[in-house]
């Protein structure tokens, strides 16, 4: 079965050449059946996979198919790996990834793109498949830029308007900043290791000792994670991912939600060994992440776009999941990863089932009521609501208290942050719930025609939201009795090529600052639910006693105004500034435009002496050889 594994990543590849070359014509039946055939296909094979790995000795499956390129010293395999970390992504990128899709079928159904949406989709899913499974640095880096390019399509899909395009552009701008950075950390790693295979820079890190101050490995991981902000949409670069909803719901739920916006993550958690040796580097994602998981949730508090409040909540989620990988706990950022594709994919999806149901209305302020209209929907997404929250039980309360717990081993302050955070994501999702299910509705005509959606859409919401609930008892932690299942799991591939691990065990007060947290999200949860059960009433009087803090919020603290007046407008004014000086006045204008008119008038000049007069001509020739005559003589 071995052999057949290479197809994971080409089966979506095929099903994107089928579908963008032939889907137009063979009709949406074939469009459905190859786009969700295809990934359906994948999912198997990697389900396959997955249990080989498992039954590996070392818990590592590696598949080369060649020799990519060699010259001089470097030498890159054209090769998979499959390991516990990779193995994971892999399920949740086809499975989710599958679900997704399923949900596309409903709606995306009128859309005159359907064909082209499926051979996007697909395109991502081999380009992420790429990006988690290539055994070495570049191959990782050609899948990290085609989720990019996915990205940017995806992204700008409804390109007859105006915001899509400009979103898609945002998107692709911003990303290719982060990816210089992660060009300029492989460099350096090649530098130190003469290798870009990533097992052989793991082993050889192994065998070294954390760096003290500044050395190489902490400028290498510091641009890797550098890159892995522009991703990962972290600041400075998450400004891309809000406007990102501009594309399809079933894109913010995919790229936005459960695989792309977590590939910095990954390539953390892959180079985990390399990241532990520069002390400097763990500290700026750790406060980097808190920082972020505070900033952005507090953004989301104001927002009425349904979708830009799940926008800041994936950026504040994201937050901490790098606050866990700084606080030197990949397997709880890893797991943290886990838990939100499942109920962040649920809260997007269900975000799109009332979109759907009310004709595309977003405004939150605009709905209300729907819990009576929508039911699958309402539930469904009150499940991915106590998740994300961290009721108790569920994937987000061990995934979140476990990462509160580790930084509040490094840093008390870094706790307090994520509480914080932590407690305004349970104040908006509430609000956004209540907005949108209780109270009275605030649009008759849109609340009349609502209605659920079809069982393509409503299916994968269900299968969704036992995922949330369930899947977070894979890693109970320690202190509750549990055996953190999953960072046993991930171990292998977290340190690989380590000729000593440090020890997972830490001693201190777990269960207490998870009742401190989970009290403290629960009330805040219950606060705006009680606040916006029966409408924006209070929001209204909020802003009226207070439009300063109201608008600074609502504004997003006018960061994108800041970067347009400070960064964007010099570099159009400095570019036009080249453009007339160098290319108007220098190029055009002396180099090609001035030698023309220096020929032109030279013509001019000797179109004067063609008079046609035969006595003339013999006059110049006359005088031309009584010249040539003069200076022979002379």
């Amino acid at each position: 079965m071995n052999k057949y594994y290479w197809l994971i990543p080409i089966l979506p590849l095929l099903g994107c050449l089928f579908n963008g070359l032939l889907g137009k014509r063979a009709g949406k039946g074939a469009v459905t059946v190859v786009g969700l055939g295809v990934v359906l296909g994948s999912f198997l094979l990697a389900l396959s996979a997955f249990l080989a790995m498992k039954g590996m000795v070392d818990h590592r499956l590696v598949l080369n198919y060649g020799e990519w390129m060699a010259t001089g010293s470097l030498s890159v395999p054209f090769g998979l790996a499959i390991d516990p970390l990779s193995g994971t992504m892999m399920l949740v990128i086809t499975g989710i990834g599958f679900l997704i899709h399923l949900y596309s079928v409903g709606y995306m159904h009128e859309d005159e793109g359907y064909a082209r949406f499926f051979c996007y989709l697909n395109l991502f899913v081999f380009f992420m498949l790429t990006l988690v499974l290539g055994s070495s640095l570049v191959l990782m880096f050609v899948g990290w830029e085609g989720v990019g390019l996915c990205s940017y399509l995806l992204i700008g899909y409804f390109y007859e308007t105006d915001f899509a395009p400009d979103a898609g552009l945002k998107a692709f701008l911003t990303n290719r900043v982060g990816d210089l950075g992660v060009a300029i950390g492989m460099m350096v790693l090649f530098a130190a290791f003469g290798t870009l295979t990533v097992s052989d820079i793991l082993t050889q890190a192994g065998h070294l000792a954390p760096e003290v101050g500044f050395g190489v490995l902490t400028f290498a991981t510091l641009m890797l994670f550098f890159g892995a902000t522009g991703k990962s949409a972290q600041l400075p670069l998450y400004l891309w991912l809000p406007d990102a909803m501009a594309g399809p719901t079933p894109v913010s739920a995919l790229i936005h939600a459960a695989t792309m916006v977590t590939s910095g993550i990954y390539m953390i958690c892959r180079l985990a060994p390399v990241f532990s040796l520069a002390p400097i580097s763990m500290n700026v994602v750790a406060w980097v992440g808190g920082a972020t998981a505070l900033f952005a949730a507090t953004i989301g508090l104001v927002q009425r776009d349904i979708k830009k409040v799940l926008a800041y909540s994936t950026v504040s989620q994201l937050g901490y999941m790098f606050l866990g990988l700084g606080a030197s706990g990949f397997a709880a950022g890893f797991f943290h990863v886990f838990t939100h594709a499942w109920f962040k994919a649920l809260l997007f999806l269900g975000a799109g089932s009332v979109i759907h149901a009310m004709h595309h209305e977003q405004d939150l302020f605009k709905m209300g009521g729907l819990r009576n209209k929508t039911k699958i929907t309402f539930i469904t997404m009150f499940a991915g609501t106590i998740a994300i929250m961290g009721f108790p039980g569920t994937s987000g309360f061990f995934s979140k208290d476990e990462i509160l717990y580790l930084a509040y081993l490094k840093s008390p302050a870094l706790w307090v942050i994520g509480v914080l955070g932590a407690c305004c994501t349970s104040f908006y999702m509430w609000r956004l719930m209540a907005l949108t299910f209780w109270g009275e509705p605030r649009d008759h005509h849109a609340y009349d025609q609502a209605h659920e959606s079809p069982i393509s859409m409503t299916l994968p919401l269900m299968v969704l939201a036992a995922g949330s609930l369930l899947w977070g008892f894979w890693g109970v932690p320690e202190a509750f009795g549990g055996h953190f299942a999953v960072g046993e799991f991930l171990k292998p591939a977290l340190t690989f090529g380590q000729t000593h691990a440090a020890h997972g065990h830490h001693e201190g007060p777990a269960i207490l600052l998870a009742v401190i947290s989970t009290t403290l999200g629960l009330g805040f949860g219950f606060f705006g639910w009680t606040t916006f059960k029966n409408g924006p009433a209070a929001e209204v009087a909020f802003a009226a006693k207070h439009p300063f803090v109201h608008n600074l919020l609502l504004n997003k603290y006018y960061v994108d105004e800041g970067v347009e007046l400070y960064l964007l407008r010099p570099i159009r004014w400095f570019g036009n500034l080249l453009w007339k000086l160098f290319d108007v006045i220098l190029i055009d204008g002396v180099g090609v435009n001035l030698p023309g008119a220096l020929t032109r008038v030279f013509g001019d000049f000797t179109a004067l002496f063609q008079t046609g007069r035969v006595r003339n001509y013999a006059l110049s020739m006359a005088l031309g050889a009584a010249l040539l005559l003069y200076v022979y003589l002379k």
